[in-house]
């Protein structure tokens, strides 16, 4: 059976369903700060919650119509996707964007693959042409000893940390608001400079105010009392996650980011994390000349592995306004990269 669920469910039984920081109902309460629209779902067995599926709904510009994003939840059943259709049907929705927290090796030895025949009368299942996450992540095996995970970094990752400790660069948590005040200057700082234009000030307010208590938590290193590179990190159901980090152009040469992030790992074993997930990445035996290359490099130091997920999938609800929506989308990237 699926049920929306409703504001008053207490917030810790729906967070031990969800899998991911995207799912968690902190997340939910800042989307909604932001002015976006929620919907949640539990799919019950035997009057149990078993899964929880947390929506976020868009308008589409200059139209009654919406686009809807199911991310990093487990793989929906057949019954939560035509939950969903039908639901969409009566909501305006052109498709529903999904992007399961599901590695591919899982999904193709699952069911889903092997019994789920969709019914082409009801709707379209397709891979996305334009997924909004990589298709492949970095993951960590953080219960190993600190002895291991050094042992399995790269020469040259293991050298960079401890040039940073022996030049005196200390990394600090700062989950607070004098944290998140060094975070944003050293973010937006790190966004001009790689002409990467994200999230504005006000979203990463929200989300930081909304998850600090439970979820979030940033580190700071520092030379001399002058911050120099910033994570903030995500922590949910005993895993790490690095979605934002920010550094200075002061004292490069004393690789305080490689030390960050080792200090980040061993906060992440402090707390009982059982994996780091470096969030997204480049294929193993990428291009070097990729403008991804540089942060894929970086993670790949610490000894990661490579892990494929099963990927960007749109449920289509309105099939001829889902075309036009694609085709409105490639014109507007080659107009954009041109």
């Amino acid at each position: 059976m699926i049920k929306i669920i409703n504001d008053d469910l207490d917030p810790a039984v729906y967070n031990q369903k969800a899998t991911h920081p995207l799912q968690s109902w902190q997340w939910g309460e800042a989307r909604k700060k932001m002015g976006i629209e929620v919907l949640r779902l539990g799919e019950y067995k035997n009057n149990q919650l078993k899964n929880v599926f947390q929506i976020t709904i868009h308008k589409f510009p200059v139209t009654n119509f919406k686009i809807a994003y199911l991310p990093r939840s487990v793989f929906p059943s057949k019954e939560v996707l035509n939950f969903i259709y039908d639901w969409g049907k009566k909501n305006r929705l052109l498709f529903i964007k999904i992007e399961p927290y599901v590695e591919k090796s899982e999904f193709l030895t699952s069911n889903f693959q092997t019994n789920f025949n969709f019914p082409t009368t009801n709707f379209q299942f397709l891979k996305s042409s334009h997924p909004l996450f990589p298709e492949w992540t970095q993951i960590l095996d953080l219960t190993k000893s600190e002895e291991e995970l050094l042992k399995n970094m790269k020469p040259k990752t293991r050298y960079n940390i401890r040039l940073a400790q022996k030049k005196g660069v200390v990394v600090k948590e700062m989950s607070n608001e004098e944290g998140f005040k060094i975070f944003s200057r050293l973010y937006f700082e790190t966004c001009k400079r790689q002409k990467y234009y994200g999230h504005n000030l006000q979203y990463h307010k929200i989300v930081w105010n909304s998850l600090k208590k439970d979820v979030a938590h940033i580190l700071v290193a520092f030379y001399q009392n002058t911050p120099l590179a910033v994570y903030e990190l995500f922590l949910f159901d005993k895993t790490f996650y690095y979605p934002y980090g920010g550094s200075s152009l002061e004292h490069k040469n004393l690789m305080a980011t490689n030390l960050l992030m080792w200090e980040a790992i061993r906060l992440g074993k402090k707390l009982g994390v059982l994996k780091f997930d470096m969030w997204g990445s480049l294929a193993p035996g990428y291009n070097q000349s990729d403008p991804w290359s540089g942060f894929t490099r970086f993670k790949e130091g610490y000894g990661t592995t490579f892990v494929k997920m099963a990927g960007s999938y749109d449920l289509v609800v309105r099939p001829v306004y889902y075309s036009l929506y694609n085709l409105i989308y490639r014109l507007r990237s080659f107009y954009l990269h041109r």
